[in-house]
């Protein structure tokens, strides 16, 4: 049984997980949060570009 899930899930639990990975480990670069957070929920590069300008214009 394959584990699909719904168009945008994946980043919406991937967002909820790079918030509790900022705060465990906050010193973390913005490269390396975006690299491990799409590595773990399989996102696309166009997805890690989103995550990365976000971040950098909520001044993270």
């Amino acid at each position: 049984m394959s584990n699909i899930q719904p168009e945008g899930e994946g980043l919406r639990k991937a967002v909820k997980y790079m918030a509790e990975l900022r705060q465990e480990e906050p010193d973390l670069s913005i490269t390396a949060l975006v690299e491990r957070v799409c590595l773990k929920f399989n996102l696309s590069p166009k997805d890690a570009e989103y995550l990365t300008r976000v971040l950098k214009e909520a001044g993270s």
